[in-house]
């Protein structure tokens, strides 16, 4: 497939946490949520599974972020350690995806993190947020899953939080080829409208494609002449052109941007319970007063070490 000037034209009317993740049991304990037999690195930097037996449903999901969010990244691996749900034999792989590493801080401190948790992906890739590296991450992981495949590839922003049960309550019944699946905007653009593919894209916040469009990426080569810009509006672009990703989940309202002191719009309302993502939690009093609301920390046992009114 040739993408040259026709490609731009067409598309004018455009304007991983504390373990590796699996849910396979019925308490979504860290362990039953996210494994008995988690994929695990091997030497040469690929994935597998220490199980024969495939999931029903498995997620990759990458959670861009850059390689001084220390503290941002050990957030993100206890907010999801407390998720729990009711299912089996699902997985859900969570990993940080960052660009190579550049500083002496960064190559000691990040190592250490590698250790500890075995959830971060480095790309080779100079660290940007619209050259390129949705392209590089989407086109690596085949490779480094070749004895891996998931059912569906993921890239979220390291300013959204994912309800992973509803996720995959959502994924549950949906085809395995073909998807593309997000919160389609602009939103004011209805589904209804005979227009609506090519006038539409999925936000960037967090969108997710089935394993035969992501080996799809990876194999054209023309797609890698136009990956500078806007990511999300780009991956559109790529999918429209080839006709593909021609089963779209536009998960509206049930992702969203947090509200804060935002009007209430399509994409910024309050919340919902049956919240599939927020996004834009920028500060941690965001994360604080999102997690309060989804009673992230009801478990938390009575101690003589602590008090918390």
């Amino acid at each position: 497939m040739k993408i040259g000037n026709t490609f731009l034209l067409f598309f004018l009317p455009l304007s991983f946490i504390a373990l590796t993740f699996l849910i396979y049991t019925s308490d979504f304990s860290i362990q039953s949520f996210f494994a008995t037999c988690p994929p695990h690195s091997l030497s040469d930097g690929s994935v597998a599974r220490t199980s024969f037996e495939k999931p029903d449903l498995s997620i990759l999901i990458g959670v861009f972020t850059v390689a001084d969010s220390y503290v941002r990244r050990q957030l993100i691996r206890q907010v999801y350690w407390q998720q729990s749900g009711d299912y089996s034999n699902v997985e859900v792989d969570i990993r940080f995806v960052i660009c190579n590493l550049t500083t002496e801080e960064q190559k000691v401190l990040v190592a250490l993190e590698i250790m500890r948790h075995d959830d971060i992906i480095i790309l080779d890739c100079v660290e940007n947020v619209e050259k390129g590296k949705t392209h590089t991450y989407f086109s690596s992981v085949p490779k480094m899953s070749a004895n891996h495949p998931y059912d569906y590839v993921m890239k979220c922003d390291d300013d959204t939080y994912i309800r992973l049960g509803n996720l995959v309550d959502s994924l549950m019944n949906k085809p395995r080829e073909d998807v593309y699946y997000g919160l389609a905007v602009p939103c004011e653009i209805e589904e209804d409208d005979p227009d609506f593919k090519n006038r539409t894209f999925m936000s960037g916040m967090g969108y997710l494609l089935s394993w035969d469009l992501v080996e799809w990426i990876s194999t054209t080569e023309e797609l890698r002449n136009h990956t500078e810009g806007a990511e999300d509006i780009n991956l559109a672009m790529w999918l429209n052109f080839a006709n593909k990703g021609r089963n779209r989940y536009n998960n509206r309202p049930k992702m969203y941007d947090y509200k804060g002191g935002f009007l209430n719009l399509c994409f910024h309302h309050d919340f919902i319970p049956d919240t599939i993502a927020i996004h834009r939690l920028k500060e941690n009093l965001e994360w604080a007063r999102t997690l309060k609301y989804f009673n992230v920390t009801e478990g938390l046992k009575p101690s003589k070490f602590y008090h918390i009114p």
